[in-house]
């Protein structure tokens, strides 16, 4: 257990929110969990269960509310794993109780599908100029399942402060999970945003049958794209060959666990997007993701021809063969493009 008590708050009790809180308890920390939903929240404290980690049992000193006053007040620091498309909002909400020097911390993996916005623009934008607290993200092959159950874990934290990945070590870090820092806010957070379409698209390689050899083409020119994107917005590209870029990329592409993937499957086994999302609880944000990608792509002149078919599959109903030739067919290019 860490010397320092540190009171944390976590924002959003899905998965990976719920994974993190219960972490942070284990660690040694007080913690409060904020949830959406009531019922949620009542299963966290009277059951220590969530239907969103099945089979898992919490953390007995983890407590769950439905109100975000009590979560926020006196917090040494926050950490967000709220929905990319319902961030702006929580944080809303939450503006009129979080303590004004607390940092921030976003573990959402995606972003604001109708701004195209990463996660720390949509914070400055709602919280600044009263708020004065340091932002961070947190990223890397993190499954929430396998976190809460003490699987070896390695993130990355990125930061401008370079206070805050300490923090985040002392809030998080035990024998099983362990925090490595970057600066490179940026581009730590658009891999972990633009992972997400690629996983998609690994999905649909295995919904329609294929084998390893196009895994490893589309993991591969995937990272490409990725990469390509993330430097004409600013990014590092060495951050792409770190755990926030080709670590998750390939835990989000080939891990039966990925939200992202198993959408993917279905879509590539001609099942429409509405129909699988209905009968899915759990978010997967590629499938927003991939439209503000399309945006960015206008935006920058930046070709990604893999996000373009998982758009027009997903959004479009394109059929995926007629999506493969076209990637498969284009004209030659050397491999450093």
């Amino acid at each position: 257990m860490n010397d320092a008590r540190l009171r944390i708050a976590v924002l959003g009790a899905g998965a990976w929110g719920t994974a993190l809180a219960d972490l942070a308890t284990r660690v040694g920390h007080a913690v409060s969990l904020w949830s959406h939903e009531p019922e949620v929240a009542r299963s966290i404290n009277q059951r220590r269960a969530s239907d969103f980690l099945p089979g898992v049992e919490l953390a007995a000193g983890l407590t769950a509310y439905d109100r975000l006053s009590p979560v926020l007040e006196d917090a040494d620091l926050v950490i967000s794993a709220v929905p990319c498309q319902f961030k702006r909002r929580v944080l809303e909400r939450a503006l009129a109780h979080l303590p004004v020097r607390a940092p921030l911390v976003s573990a959402s993996k995606g972003m604001e599908p109708s701004t195209q916005a990463r996660m720390g623009e949509v914070a400055a934008e709602v919280l600044a100029p009263g708020w004065q607290g340091a932002f961070g993200v947190v990223s890397g092959p993190s499954f929430a399942a396998e976190v809460v159950r003490g699987t070896p874990t390695a993130v990355v934290v990125a930061s401008l402060s370079p206070e805050l990945p300490d923090l985040v070590r002392t809030a998080l870090q035990n024998g099983r999970f362990r925090i490595y820092a970057s600066r490179d806010v940026v581009g730590v957070e658009l891999a972990g945003a633009l992972k997400n379409v690629i996983a998609l698209a690994a999905g649909i390689s295995v919904g329609l049958g294929h084998g390893h050899n196009a895994m490893a083409a589309l993991v591969s020119r995937g990272l490409a794209e990725i990469a390509r994107l993330g430097v004409a917005l600013g990014a590092s590209r060495s951050t792409f060959a770190g755990l926030a870029g080709i670590g998750d990329l390939l835990l989000t592409c080939t891990g039966p666990l990925s939200r992202n993937r198993a959408v993917g499957v279905r879509l590539g086994r001609g099942e429409p997007l509405g129909a699988i999302l209905s009968e899915t609880k759990s978010v997967a944000e590629g499938v927003r993701t991939v439209e503000a990608v399309m945006e960015l792509t206008h935006r920058t002149g930046v070709e990604m021809p893999i996000a373009e078919q998982v758009y027009r599959i997903a959004h479009e109903g394109r059929d995926p063969r007629a999506a493969l030739a076209e990637l498969m067919e284009r004209s030659p290019r050397p491999e450093d493009w």
